[in-house]
């Protein structure tokens, strides 16, 4: 293994790592996957839960991975390798594996994207459900959802290969107030539809009742969710802030970065939501490809239809280009830092095998869901409960004083946000995980078990 190299990149600004974590975490997970979880959980409970968990375990937890970040100027599995102890040096590796393989699907998803945006400015979007559903089970999987693949990983080599200043902070500056002025204009057209107040009153007056009972269901989900969108558990943002200086204020950093993913989330639901109920969509359609089927219905059924839905599935492509350089970045990063390989070729390498280990969820959607209940349900979470055990009780004192860098003496705060990761975000990631692994079990003794059996 080779040294780690004496020069590294780093942002320019502040403002460009905001710009670039804010980024990452506003993409697939806020537009795609925010919807439909929020859908089958039944609307406003689940947003109430979610919110809970951003402000109690999500600002906690991130700035967990960037004082680990900032402290080492390393990658995920150099960082653990340099301060952990014994079997903690290894961590890393969770947050590699996991991020590599979620990348993996992640762009076959955004194939998808792109598709849908092609199709609404071309033959239009089918306005019945089945036809919808049809219509995706054909566009989801093939040859077709392979070159889409392959293509969208073709951007991500033109950005990551030219590193940090010149392809990920030029692209983020472009990227997310175009995502941000979109989101808005879109809320604001949704909010004149004939559903509007129905799907306004499903995504925003709870029902304390449905959350009780479905506690078991909402708790992981929202976990998952609220660490998938603040991309916590990837090991990104101890990539990213291992390019920042030791002057930055941390906590006031996660926290206009929590804040501008949240808002893009409920602004999110503040479209999709009016959209299925104007067009007499159920919202809580289950699954991976649940948005696009019932959006795409909800778009054929409406005047103009076509031109708002490829305006929301471009915006779509925007934000999980957005994201998809950061997931590509932690793994490029651990090839040039640990391994010396130059920028270029470590990203056309990792692009490479991303393709290929991607060609499966491409096949068949499944399989998809194979990938993501392993990732997101349980390697996400456990990485993300793995360090914050070693961090909040096997290395406090060091992450406090790098957390008080840039701030100053944080008096009472400090121990309080220690004893925060120490309490309610590991309890909620052992609950999480718990939960998560049952799921998969079901997952893989119901539906892949009857897939198998078809083949």
């Amino acid at each position: 293994m080779s040294e780690q190299p004496s020069k590294r990149e780093g942002w320019s600004t502040r403002v460009a790592f905001i710009l670039a974590a804010v980024g990452s975490a506003v993409g697939l997970g806020n537009i795609w996957r925010f919807p439909f979880i929020t859908g089958e959980n039944g609307g406003a409970g689940f947003l109430l839960v979610y919110l809970l968990f951003i402000g109690i375990v999500g600002f906690p937890a991130i700035l967990v991975e960037f004082v680990i970040g900032r402290k080492t100027d390393r990658n995920p599995v150099g960082a653990m390798r340099e301060i952990g102890h014994g079997i903690w040096k290894y961590v890393g590796w969770v947050f590699v594996v996991t991020t590599f393989v979620i990348m993996s699907y992640y762009s076959v998803i955004a194939g998808w994207t792109i598709r849908y945006t092609v199709l609404g400015l071309q033959d239009g979007y089918k306005a019945d459900i089945a036809a919808a559903g049809e219509q995706f089970g054909q566009l989801s999987s093939g040859l077709e959802a392979m070159a889409l693949h392959g293509l969208f990983l073709l951007a991500i080599i033109a950005i990551v290969g030219l590193g940090i200043r010149r392809g990920i902070e030029l692209a983020v500056k472009v990227m997310v107030p175009a995502i941000i002025a979109i989101v808005l204009g879109l809320a604001a057209w949704a909010s004149t539809l004939s559903g509007a107040s129905e799907g306004y009153s499903f995504y925003l007056s709870p029902d304390l009742g449905r959350i009780m009972a479905d506690w078991t269901s909402i708790l992981p989900a929202a976990a998952g969710q609220a660490f998938f969108t603040l991309s916590l558990g990837f090991g990104i943002m101890i990539t990213y802030a291992s390019y920042i200086d030791e002057d930055r204020n941390l906590a006031t950093d996660g926290a206009i970065i929590i804040c501008f993913d949240t808002v893009i989330a409920v602004l999110v639901g503040l479209i999709v939501f009016p959209i299925l109920f104007s067009a007499g969509v159920d919202p809580g359609e289950p699954g991976p490809g649940a948005i696009f089927v019932s959006l795409s219905a909800a778009f054929g059924d409406l005047s103009l239809g076509g031109v708002a839905g490829a305006v929301f599935f471009g915006t779509v492509i925007i934000a999980a280009l957005s994201s998809a350089i950061s997931l590509t970045e932690v793994v490029v990063s651990y090839a040039v830092d640990e391994h010396d390989i130059p920028r270029l070729r470590a990203t056309v390498l990792v692009c490479a095998l991303l393709f290929v280990l991607g060609l499966a969820p491409a096949y068949d959607i499944v399989l998809l869901s194979l990938y993501d209940g392993l990732m997101d349900g349980i390697l996400l979470i456990l990485g993300a409960l793995l360090i914050s055990v070693y961090v909040s009780w096997g290395w406090s004192d060091e992450a406090l004083e790098e957390l008080e860098n840039g701030v100053g003496d944080l008096g009472p705060l400090g121990p309080t946000w220690v004893w925060l990761v120490r309490i309610p975000v590991i309890a909620v990631l052992l609950v999480s995980l718990w939960l998560g692994i049952l799921d998969y079990v079901d997952f893989l003794t119901g539906d892949f078990a009857d897939w198998l059996g078809e083949l």
